[in-house]
């Protein structure tokens, strides 16, 4: 494995003094920690590229590991999904405490942000009760600084009993120091100090610890902990011990029911109090809070959020991102276009009695000009300003204003997220769906984002109608599209059973978001394009023009002639585009210029043919890809479905507006 790069791991910031560290050792530590608090920024910074994505064993959830060499030791990194409790409500909260306590990695690295340490230190204790060798790092102390936050670091480790490392991860700093420190952790392996709550409590953990002990049911959790699930009522844990024995059963519920009477409330609110209270006052004795002034993030954050102002907000957000792709792309675009001419012009007509070879050539140069001109201007802005937003929280915000309006198609704020991925690649967007609580909020997120626009749809958008009929058109359709989501996320809702659930997510802290990891985020969303889209662009572009000339798509072009000629109003060419779109969307720009010979549209559609053809292409049915990925997330049968209800939308709605266009144009 290679040596860890410096930005990673900084020699300069060797500020930990101890024991030397042995060498030769191949250690596994796991980072966990909410969402939202920079797991993810130092994953990526631990292992740079040596990483892996994939699912864990069984599940849909994302596994990423990754693999780092420190100081003679090689180090395997995992990072957990992020979770707020070891709790059984999702599959990335059962995920993580069972990695955590069946694998028993050498080391947990638990990640919190610094800035409402109060909140996150709510985990922590869960993973002290696990009783796991663990190092709890302090990230974005920097933003708890600016705050006025002073956190007395030794008296924090002393309290809690584990070592406290601070750091700002998307600097680097502190990052060696935690490394260092879940080193020395793995390597001694220190008794974990076990907090107490209040002693009414305390003696029922110890009544039913007991009980569990004399059992000897040999469970791999600890048993104070497997003690504390069984008071919460915690599904799996009381499934497990119940098929090991029906006493401890009997006589917890004996003991939670005679406690939950004294107390006049449930076990596991008791405990929830418990672990809030214990982590308030821990943050009380470790913390002095200064007297600042109010920042000028504190009045961004404040208008983000207010009832009124944080609805212009969230308007202006998506408004800005798909004017900023609209008039960057086509600057951009025209001025590649304008380069490229001057190298070579693509013929506008061949026949077969054209070299094999020109014809070639041409579809080839044509699938270049294309793929610069149409999918590079537009794909890389809108990822760009994409990750700024998100990096610097204001995505979240936008998620929380538009709570109430998503519920009106079944689903809560955080689905926003996913749907304006959708609107860069379904693929990645579908697959985000996760971070939806239930099946049914999944689904309806994910049908939605079929009827997005994404990147693929925005290229055929602007390549048809923002090119050659006017950006004013462009905008419309996208205004129609919005509409059609809402009322097919209502049709949705209605269809599938179950209720909505209430919105809860992480309000990271508003920052100046970083270029570099917008940069990067962006390198990662687009590099497919790259490495993928524009061979098949360069190779399909030469082979349509091939079959074109040689007039081998006419069957299908005359097989398609009722629906793509008499109902939609479209070329009968169209038909072999709208296959082509099923491959890849760009692919109906890429289908047209071959058959055209030309980048200029207007030779074989007129102006309303083309808004009707970038309509029907925004509806129906995403590219393979997306389809894959819904059969692979949601069953084969309800990927069907939903394919169908894409096309028959695209049709009725794409028939319906070519007749209005025709009596208004």
């Amino acid at each position: 494995m290679a040596q860890q790069n410096s930005t990673a791991v900084n020699p300069k910031d060797k500020t930990v003094t101890g024991n030397t560290i042995e060498k030769g050792k191949q250690f596994t530590f796991a980072l966990a920690g909410n969402a939202n608090v920079g797991k993810s920024v130092i994953f990526n910074q631990l292992t740079g590229s040596n990483q892996i994505i994939g699912n864990w064993p069984g599940k849909t959830v994302d596994r990423a590991e990754g693999t780092l060499s420190f100081e003679g030791n090689e180090i395997k990194i995992i990072d957990l999904p992020g979770i707020y409790s070891f709790s059984t409500f999702s599959m990335e909260e059962i995920v993580s405490r069972d990695y955590i306590a069946l694998e028993k990695p050498d080391a947990v690295i638990n990640v919190v942000d610094a800035s409402v340490l109060e909140r996150n230190l709510f985990f922590t204790l869960q993973l002290l009760e696990m009783n796991v060798p663990l190092v709890l790092v302090l990230n974005q102390i920097d933003v708890a600084k600016s705050k006025g936050m002073l956190i007395d670091k030794n008296k924090l480790s002393a309290l809690l009993g584990v070592t406290v490392v601070f750091a700002t991860a998307t600097r680097g700093e502190g990052i060696y120091d935690a490394i260092r420190e879940a080193v020395k952790v793995a390597n001694n392996k220190p008794k974990c100090k076990q907090l107490k709550y209040h002693k009414d409590l305390e003696e029922q953990i110890e009544k039913v610890q007991h009980i569990i002990e004399k059992e000897n049911l040999n469970l791999e959790y600890p048993s104070r902990w497997v003690t504390i699930k069984l008071l919460e009522g915690d599904i799996e844990i009381t499934k497990l011990v119940a098929e090991k024995t029906k006493t401890v059963i009997a006589q917890l519920k004996l003991v939670s029911t005679e406690y939950e009477k004294s107390k006049q409330e449930k076990c596991f609110s008791i405990i929830a109090s418990e672990r809030y209270a214990l982590a308030s006052s821990t943050v009380a004795a470790s913390l002095q809070q200064e007297e600042i002034s109010r920042s000028i993030t504190d009045k961004i954050d404040w208008f983000a959020t207010h009832r009124v102002y944080g609805y212009i907000t969230a308007a202006a957000v998506i408004g800005g991102l798909l004017l900023w792709t609209f008039f960057i792309g086509n600057t951009l675009s025209g001025l590649i276009s304008e380069g490229l001419s001057t190298i070579y012009s693509v013929a506008p007509e061949l026949s077969t009695s054209a070299s094999i070879l020109g014809i070639i050539f041409n579809g080839f140069w044509g699938g270049i000009d294309a793929g610069l001109t149409l999918i590079i201007p537009f794909v890389i802005p809108f990822y760009l300003l994409l990750a700024l937003i998100e990096d610097s929280g204001l995505l979240t915000r936008v998620a929380f204003m538009m709570d109430s309006a998503m519920h009106r198609i079944g689903l809560h704020g955080k689905a926003l997220i996913p749907i304006i991925l959708g609107y860069g690649c379904s693929v990645p967007a579908i697959h985000s769906c996760k971070i939806m609580e239930t099946r049914r909020e999944r689904l309806l997120a994910a049908f939605a984002i079929t009827f997005a626009p994404c990147s693929a749809r925005t290229v055929v958008l602007f390549g048809m109608v923002g090119l050659f009929v006017g950006i004013q058109w462009a905008l419309l359709l996208y205004v129609v599209n919005l509409a059609i989501i809402f009322i097919m996320g209502r049709v949705a809702m209605k269809a599938v059973p179950g209720k909505t659930t209430g919105l809860i997510m992480e309000m990271s802290s508003f920052k100046r978001p970083s270029i570099k990891i917008a940069l990067k985020q962006t390198w990662t969303r687009t590099k497919s394009i790259i490495y993928i889209v524009f061979p098949i662009y360069i190779v399909g572009s030469a082979l349509i023009q091939v079959l074109y000339v040689y007039d081998i798509l006419t069957p299908i072009s005359n097989a398609l002639y009722p629906l793509t000629v008499t109902w939609l109003g479209l070329p009968a060419f169209a038909g072999v585009l709208l296959l082509l779109g099923t491959v890849r969307k760009e692919l109906i720009i890429l289908g047209a210029t071959a058959v055209l010979g030309t980048t200029n549209l207007l030779t074989g559609f007129t102006s309303v043919q083309l808004i009707v053809m970038a309509l029907v292409a925004m509806l129906y049915i995403p590219c393979v890809s997306a389809m894959a990925t819904l059969g692979k997330e949601f069953g084969w049968k309800t990927a069907t479905v939903i394919s169908l209800a894409n096309i028959g939308t695209a049709l009725i709605v794409g028939g319906l507006t070519y007749q209005l266009l025709n009596l208004f144009i």
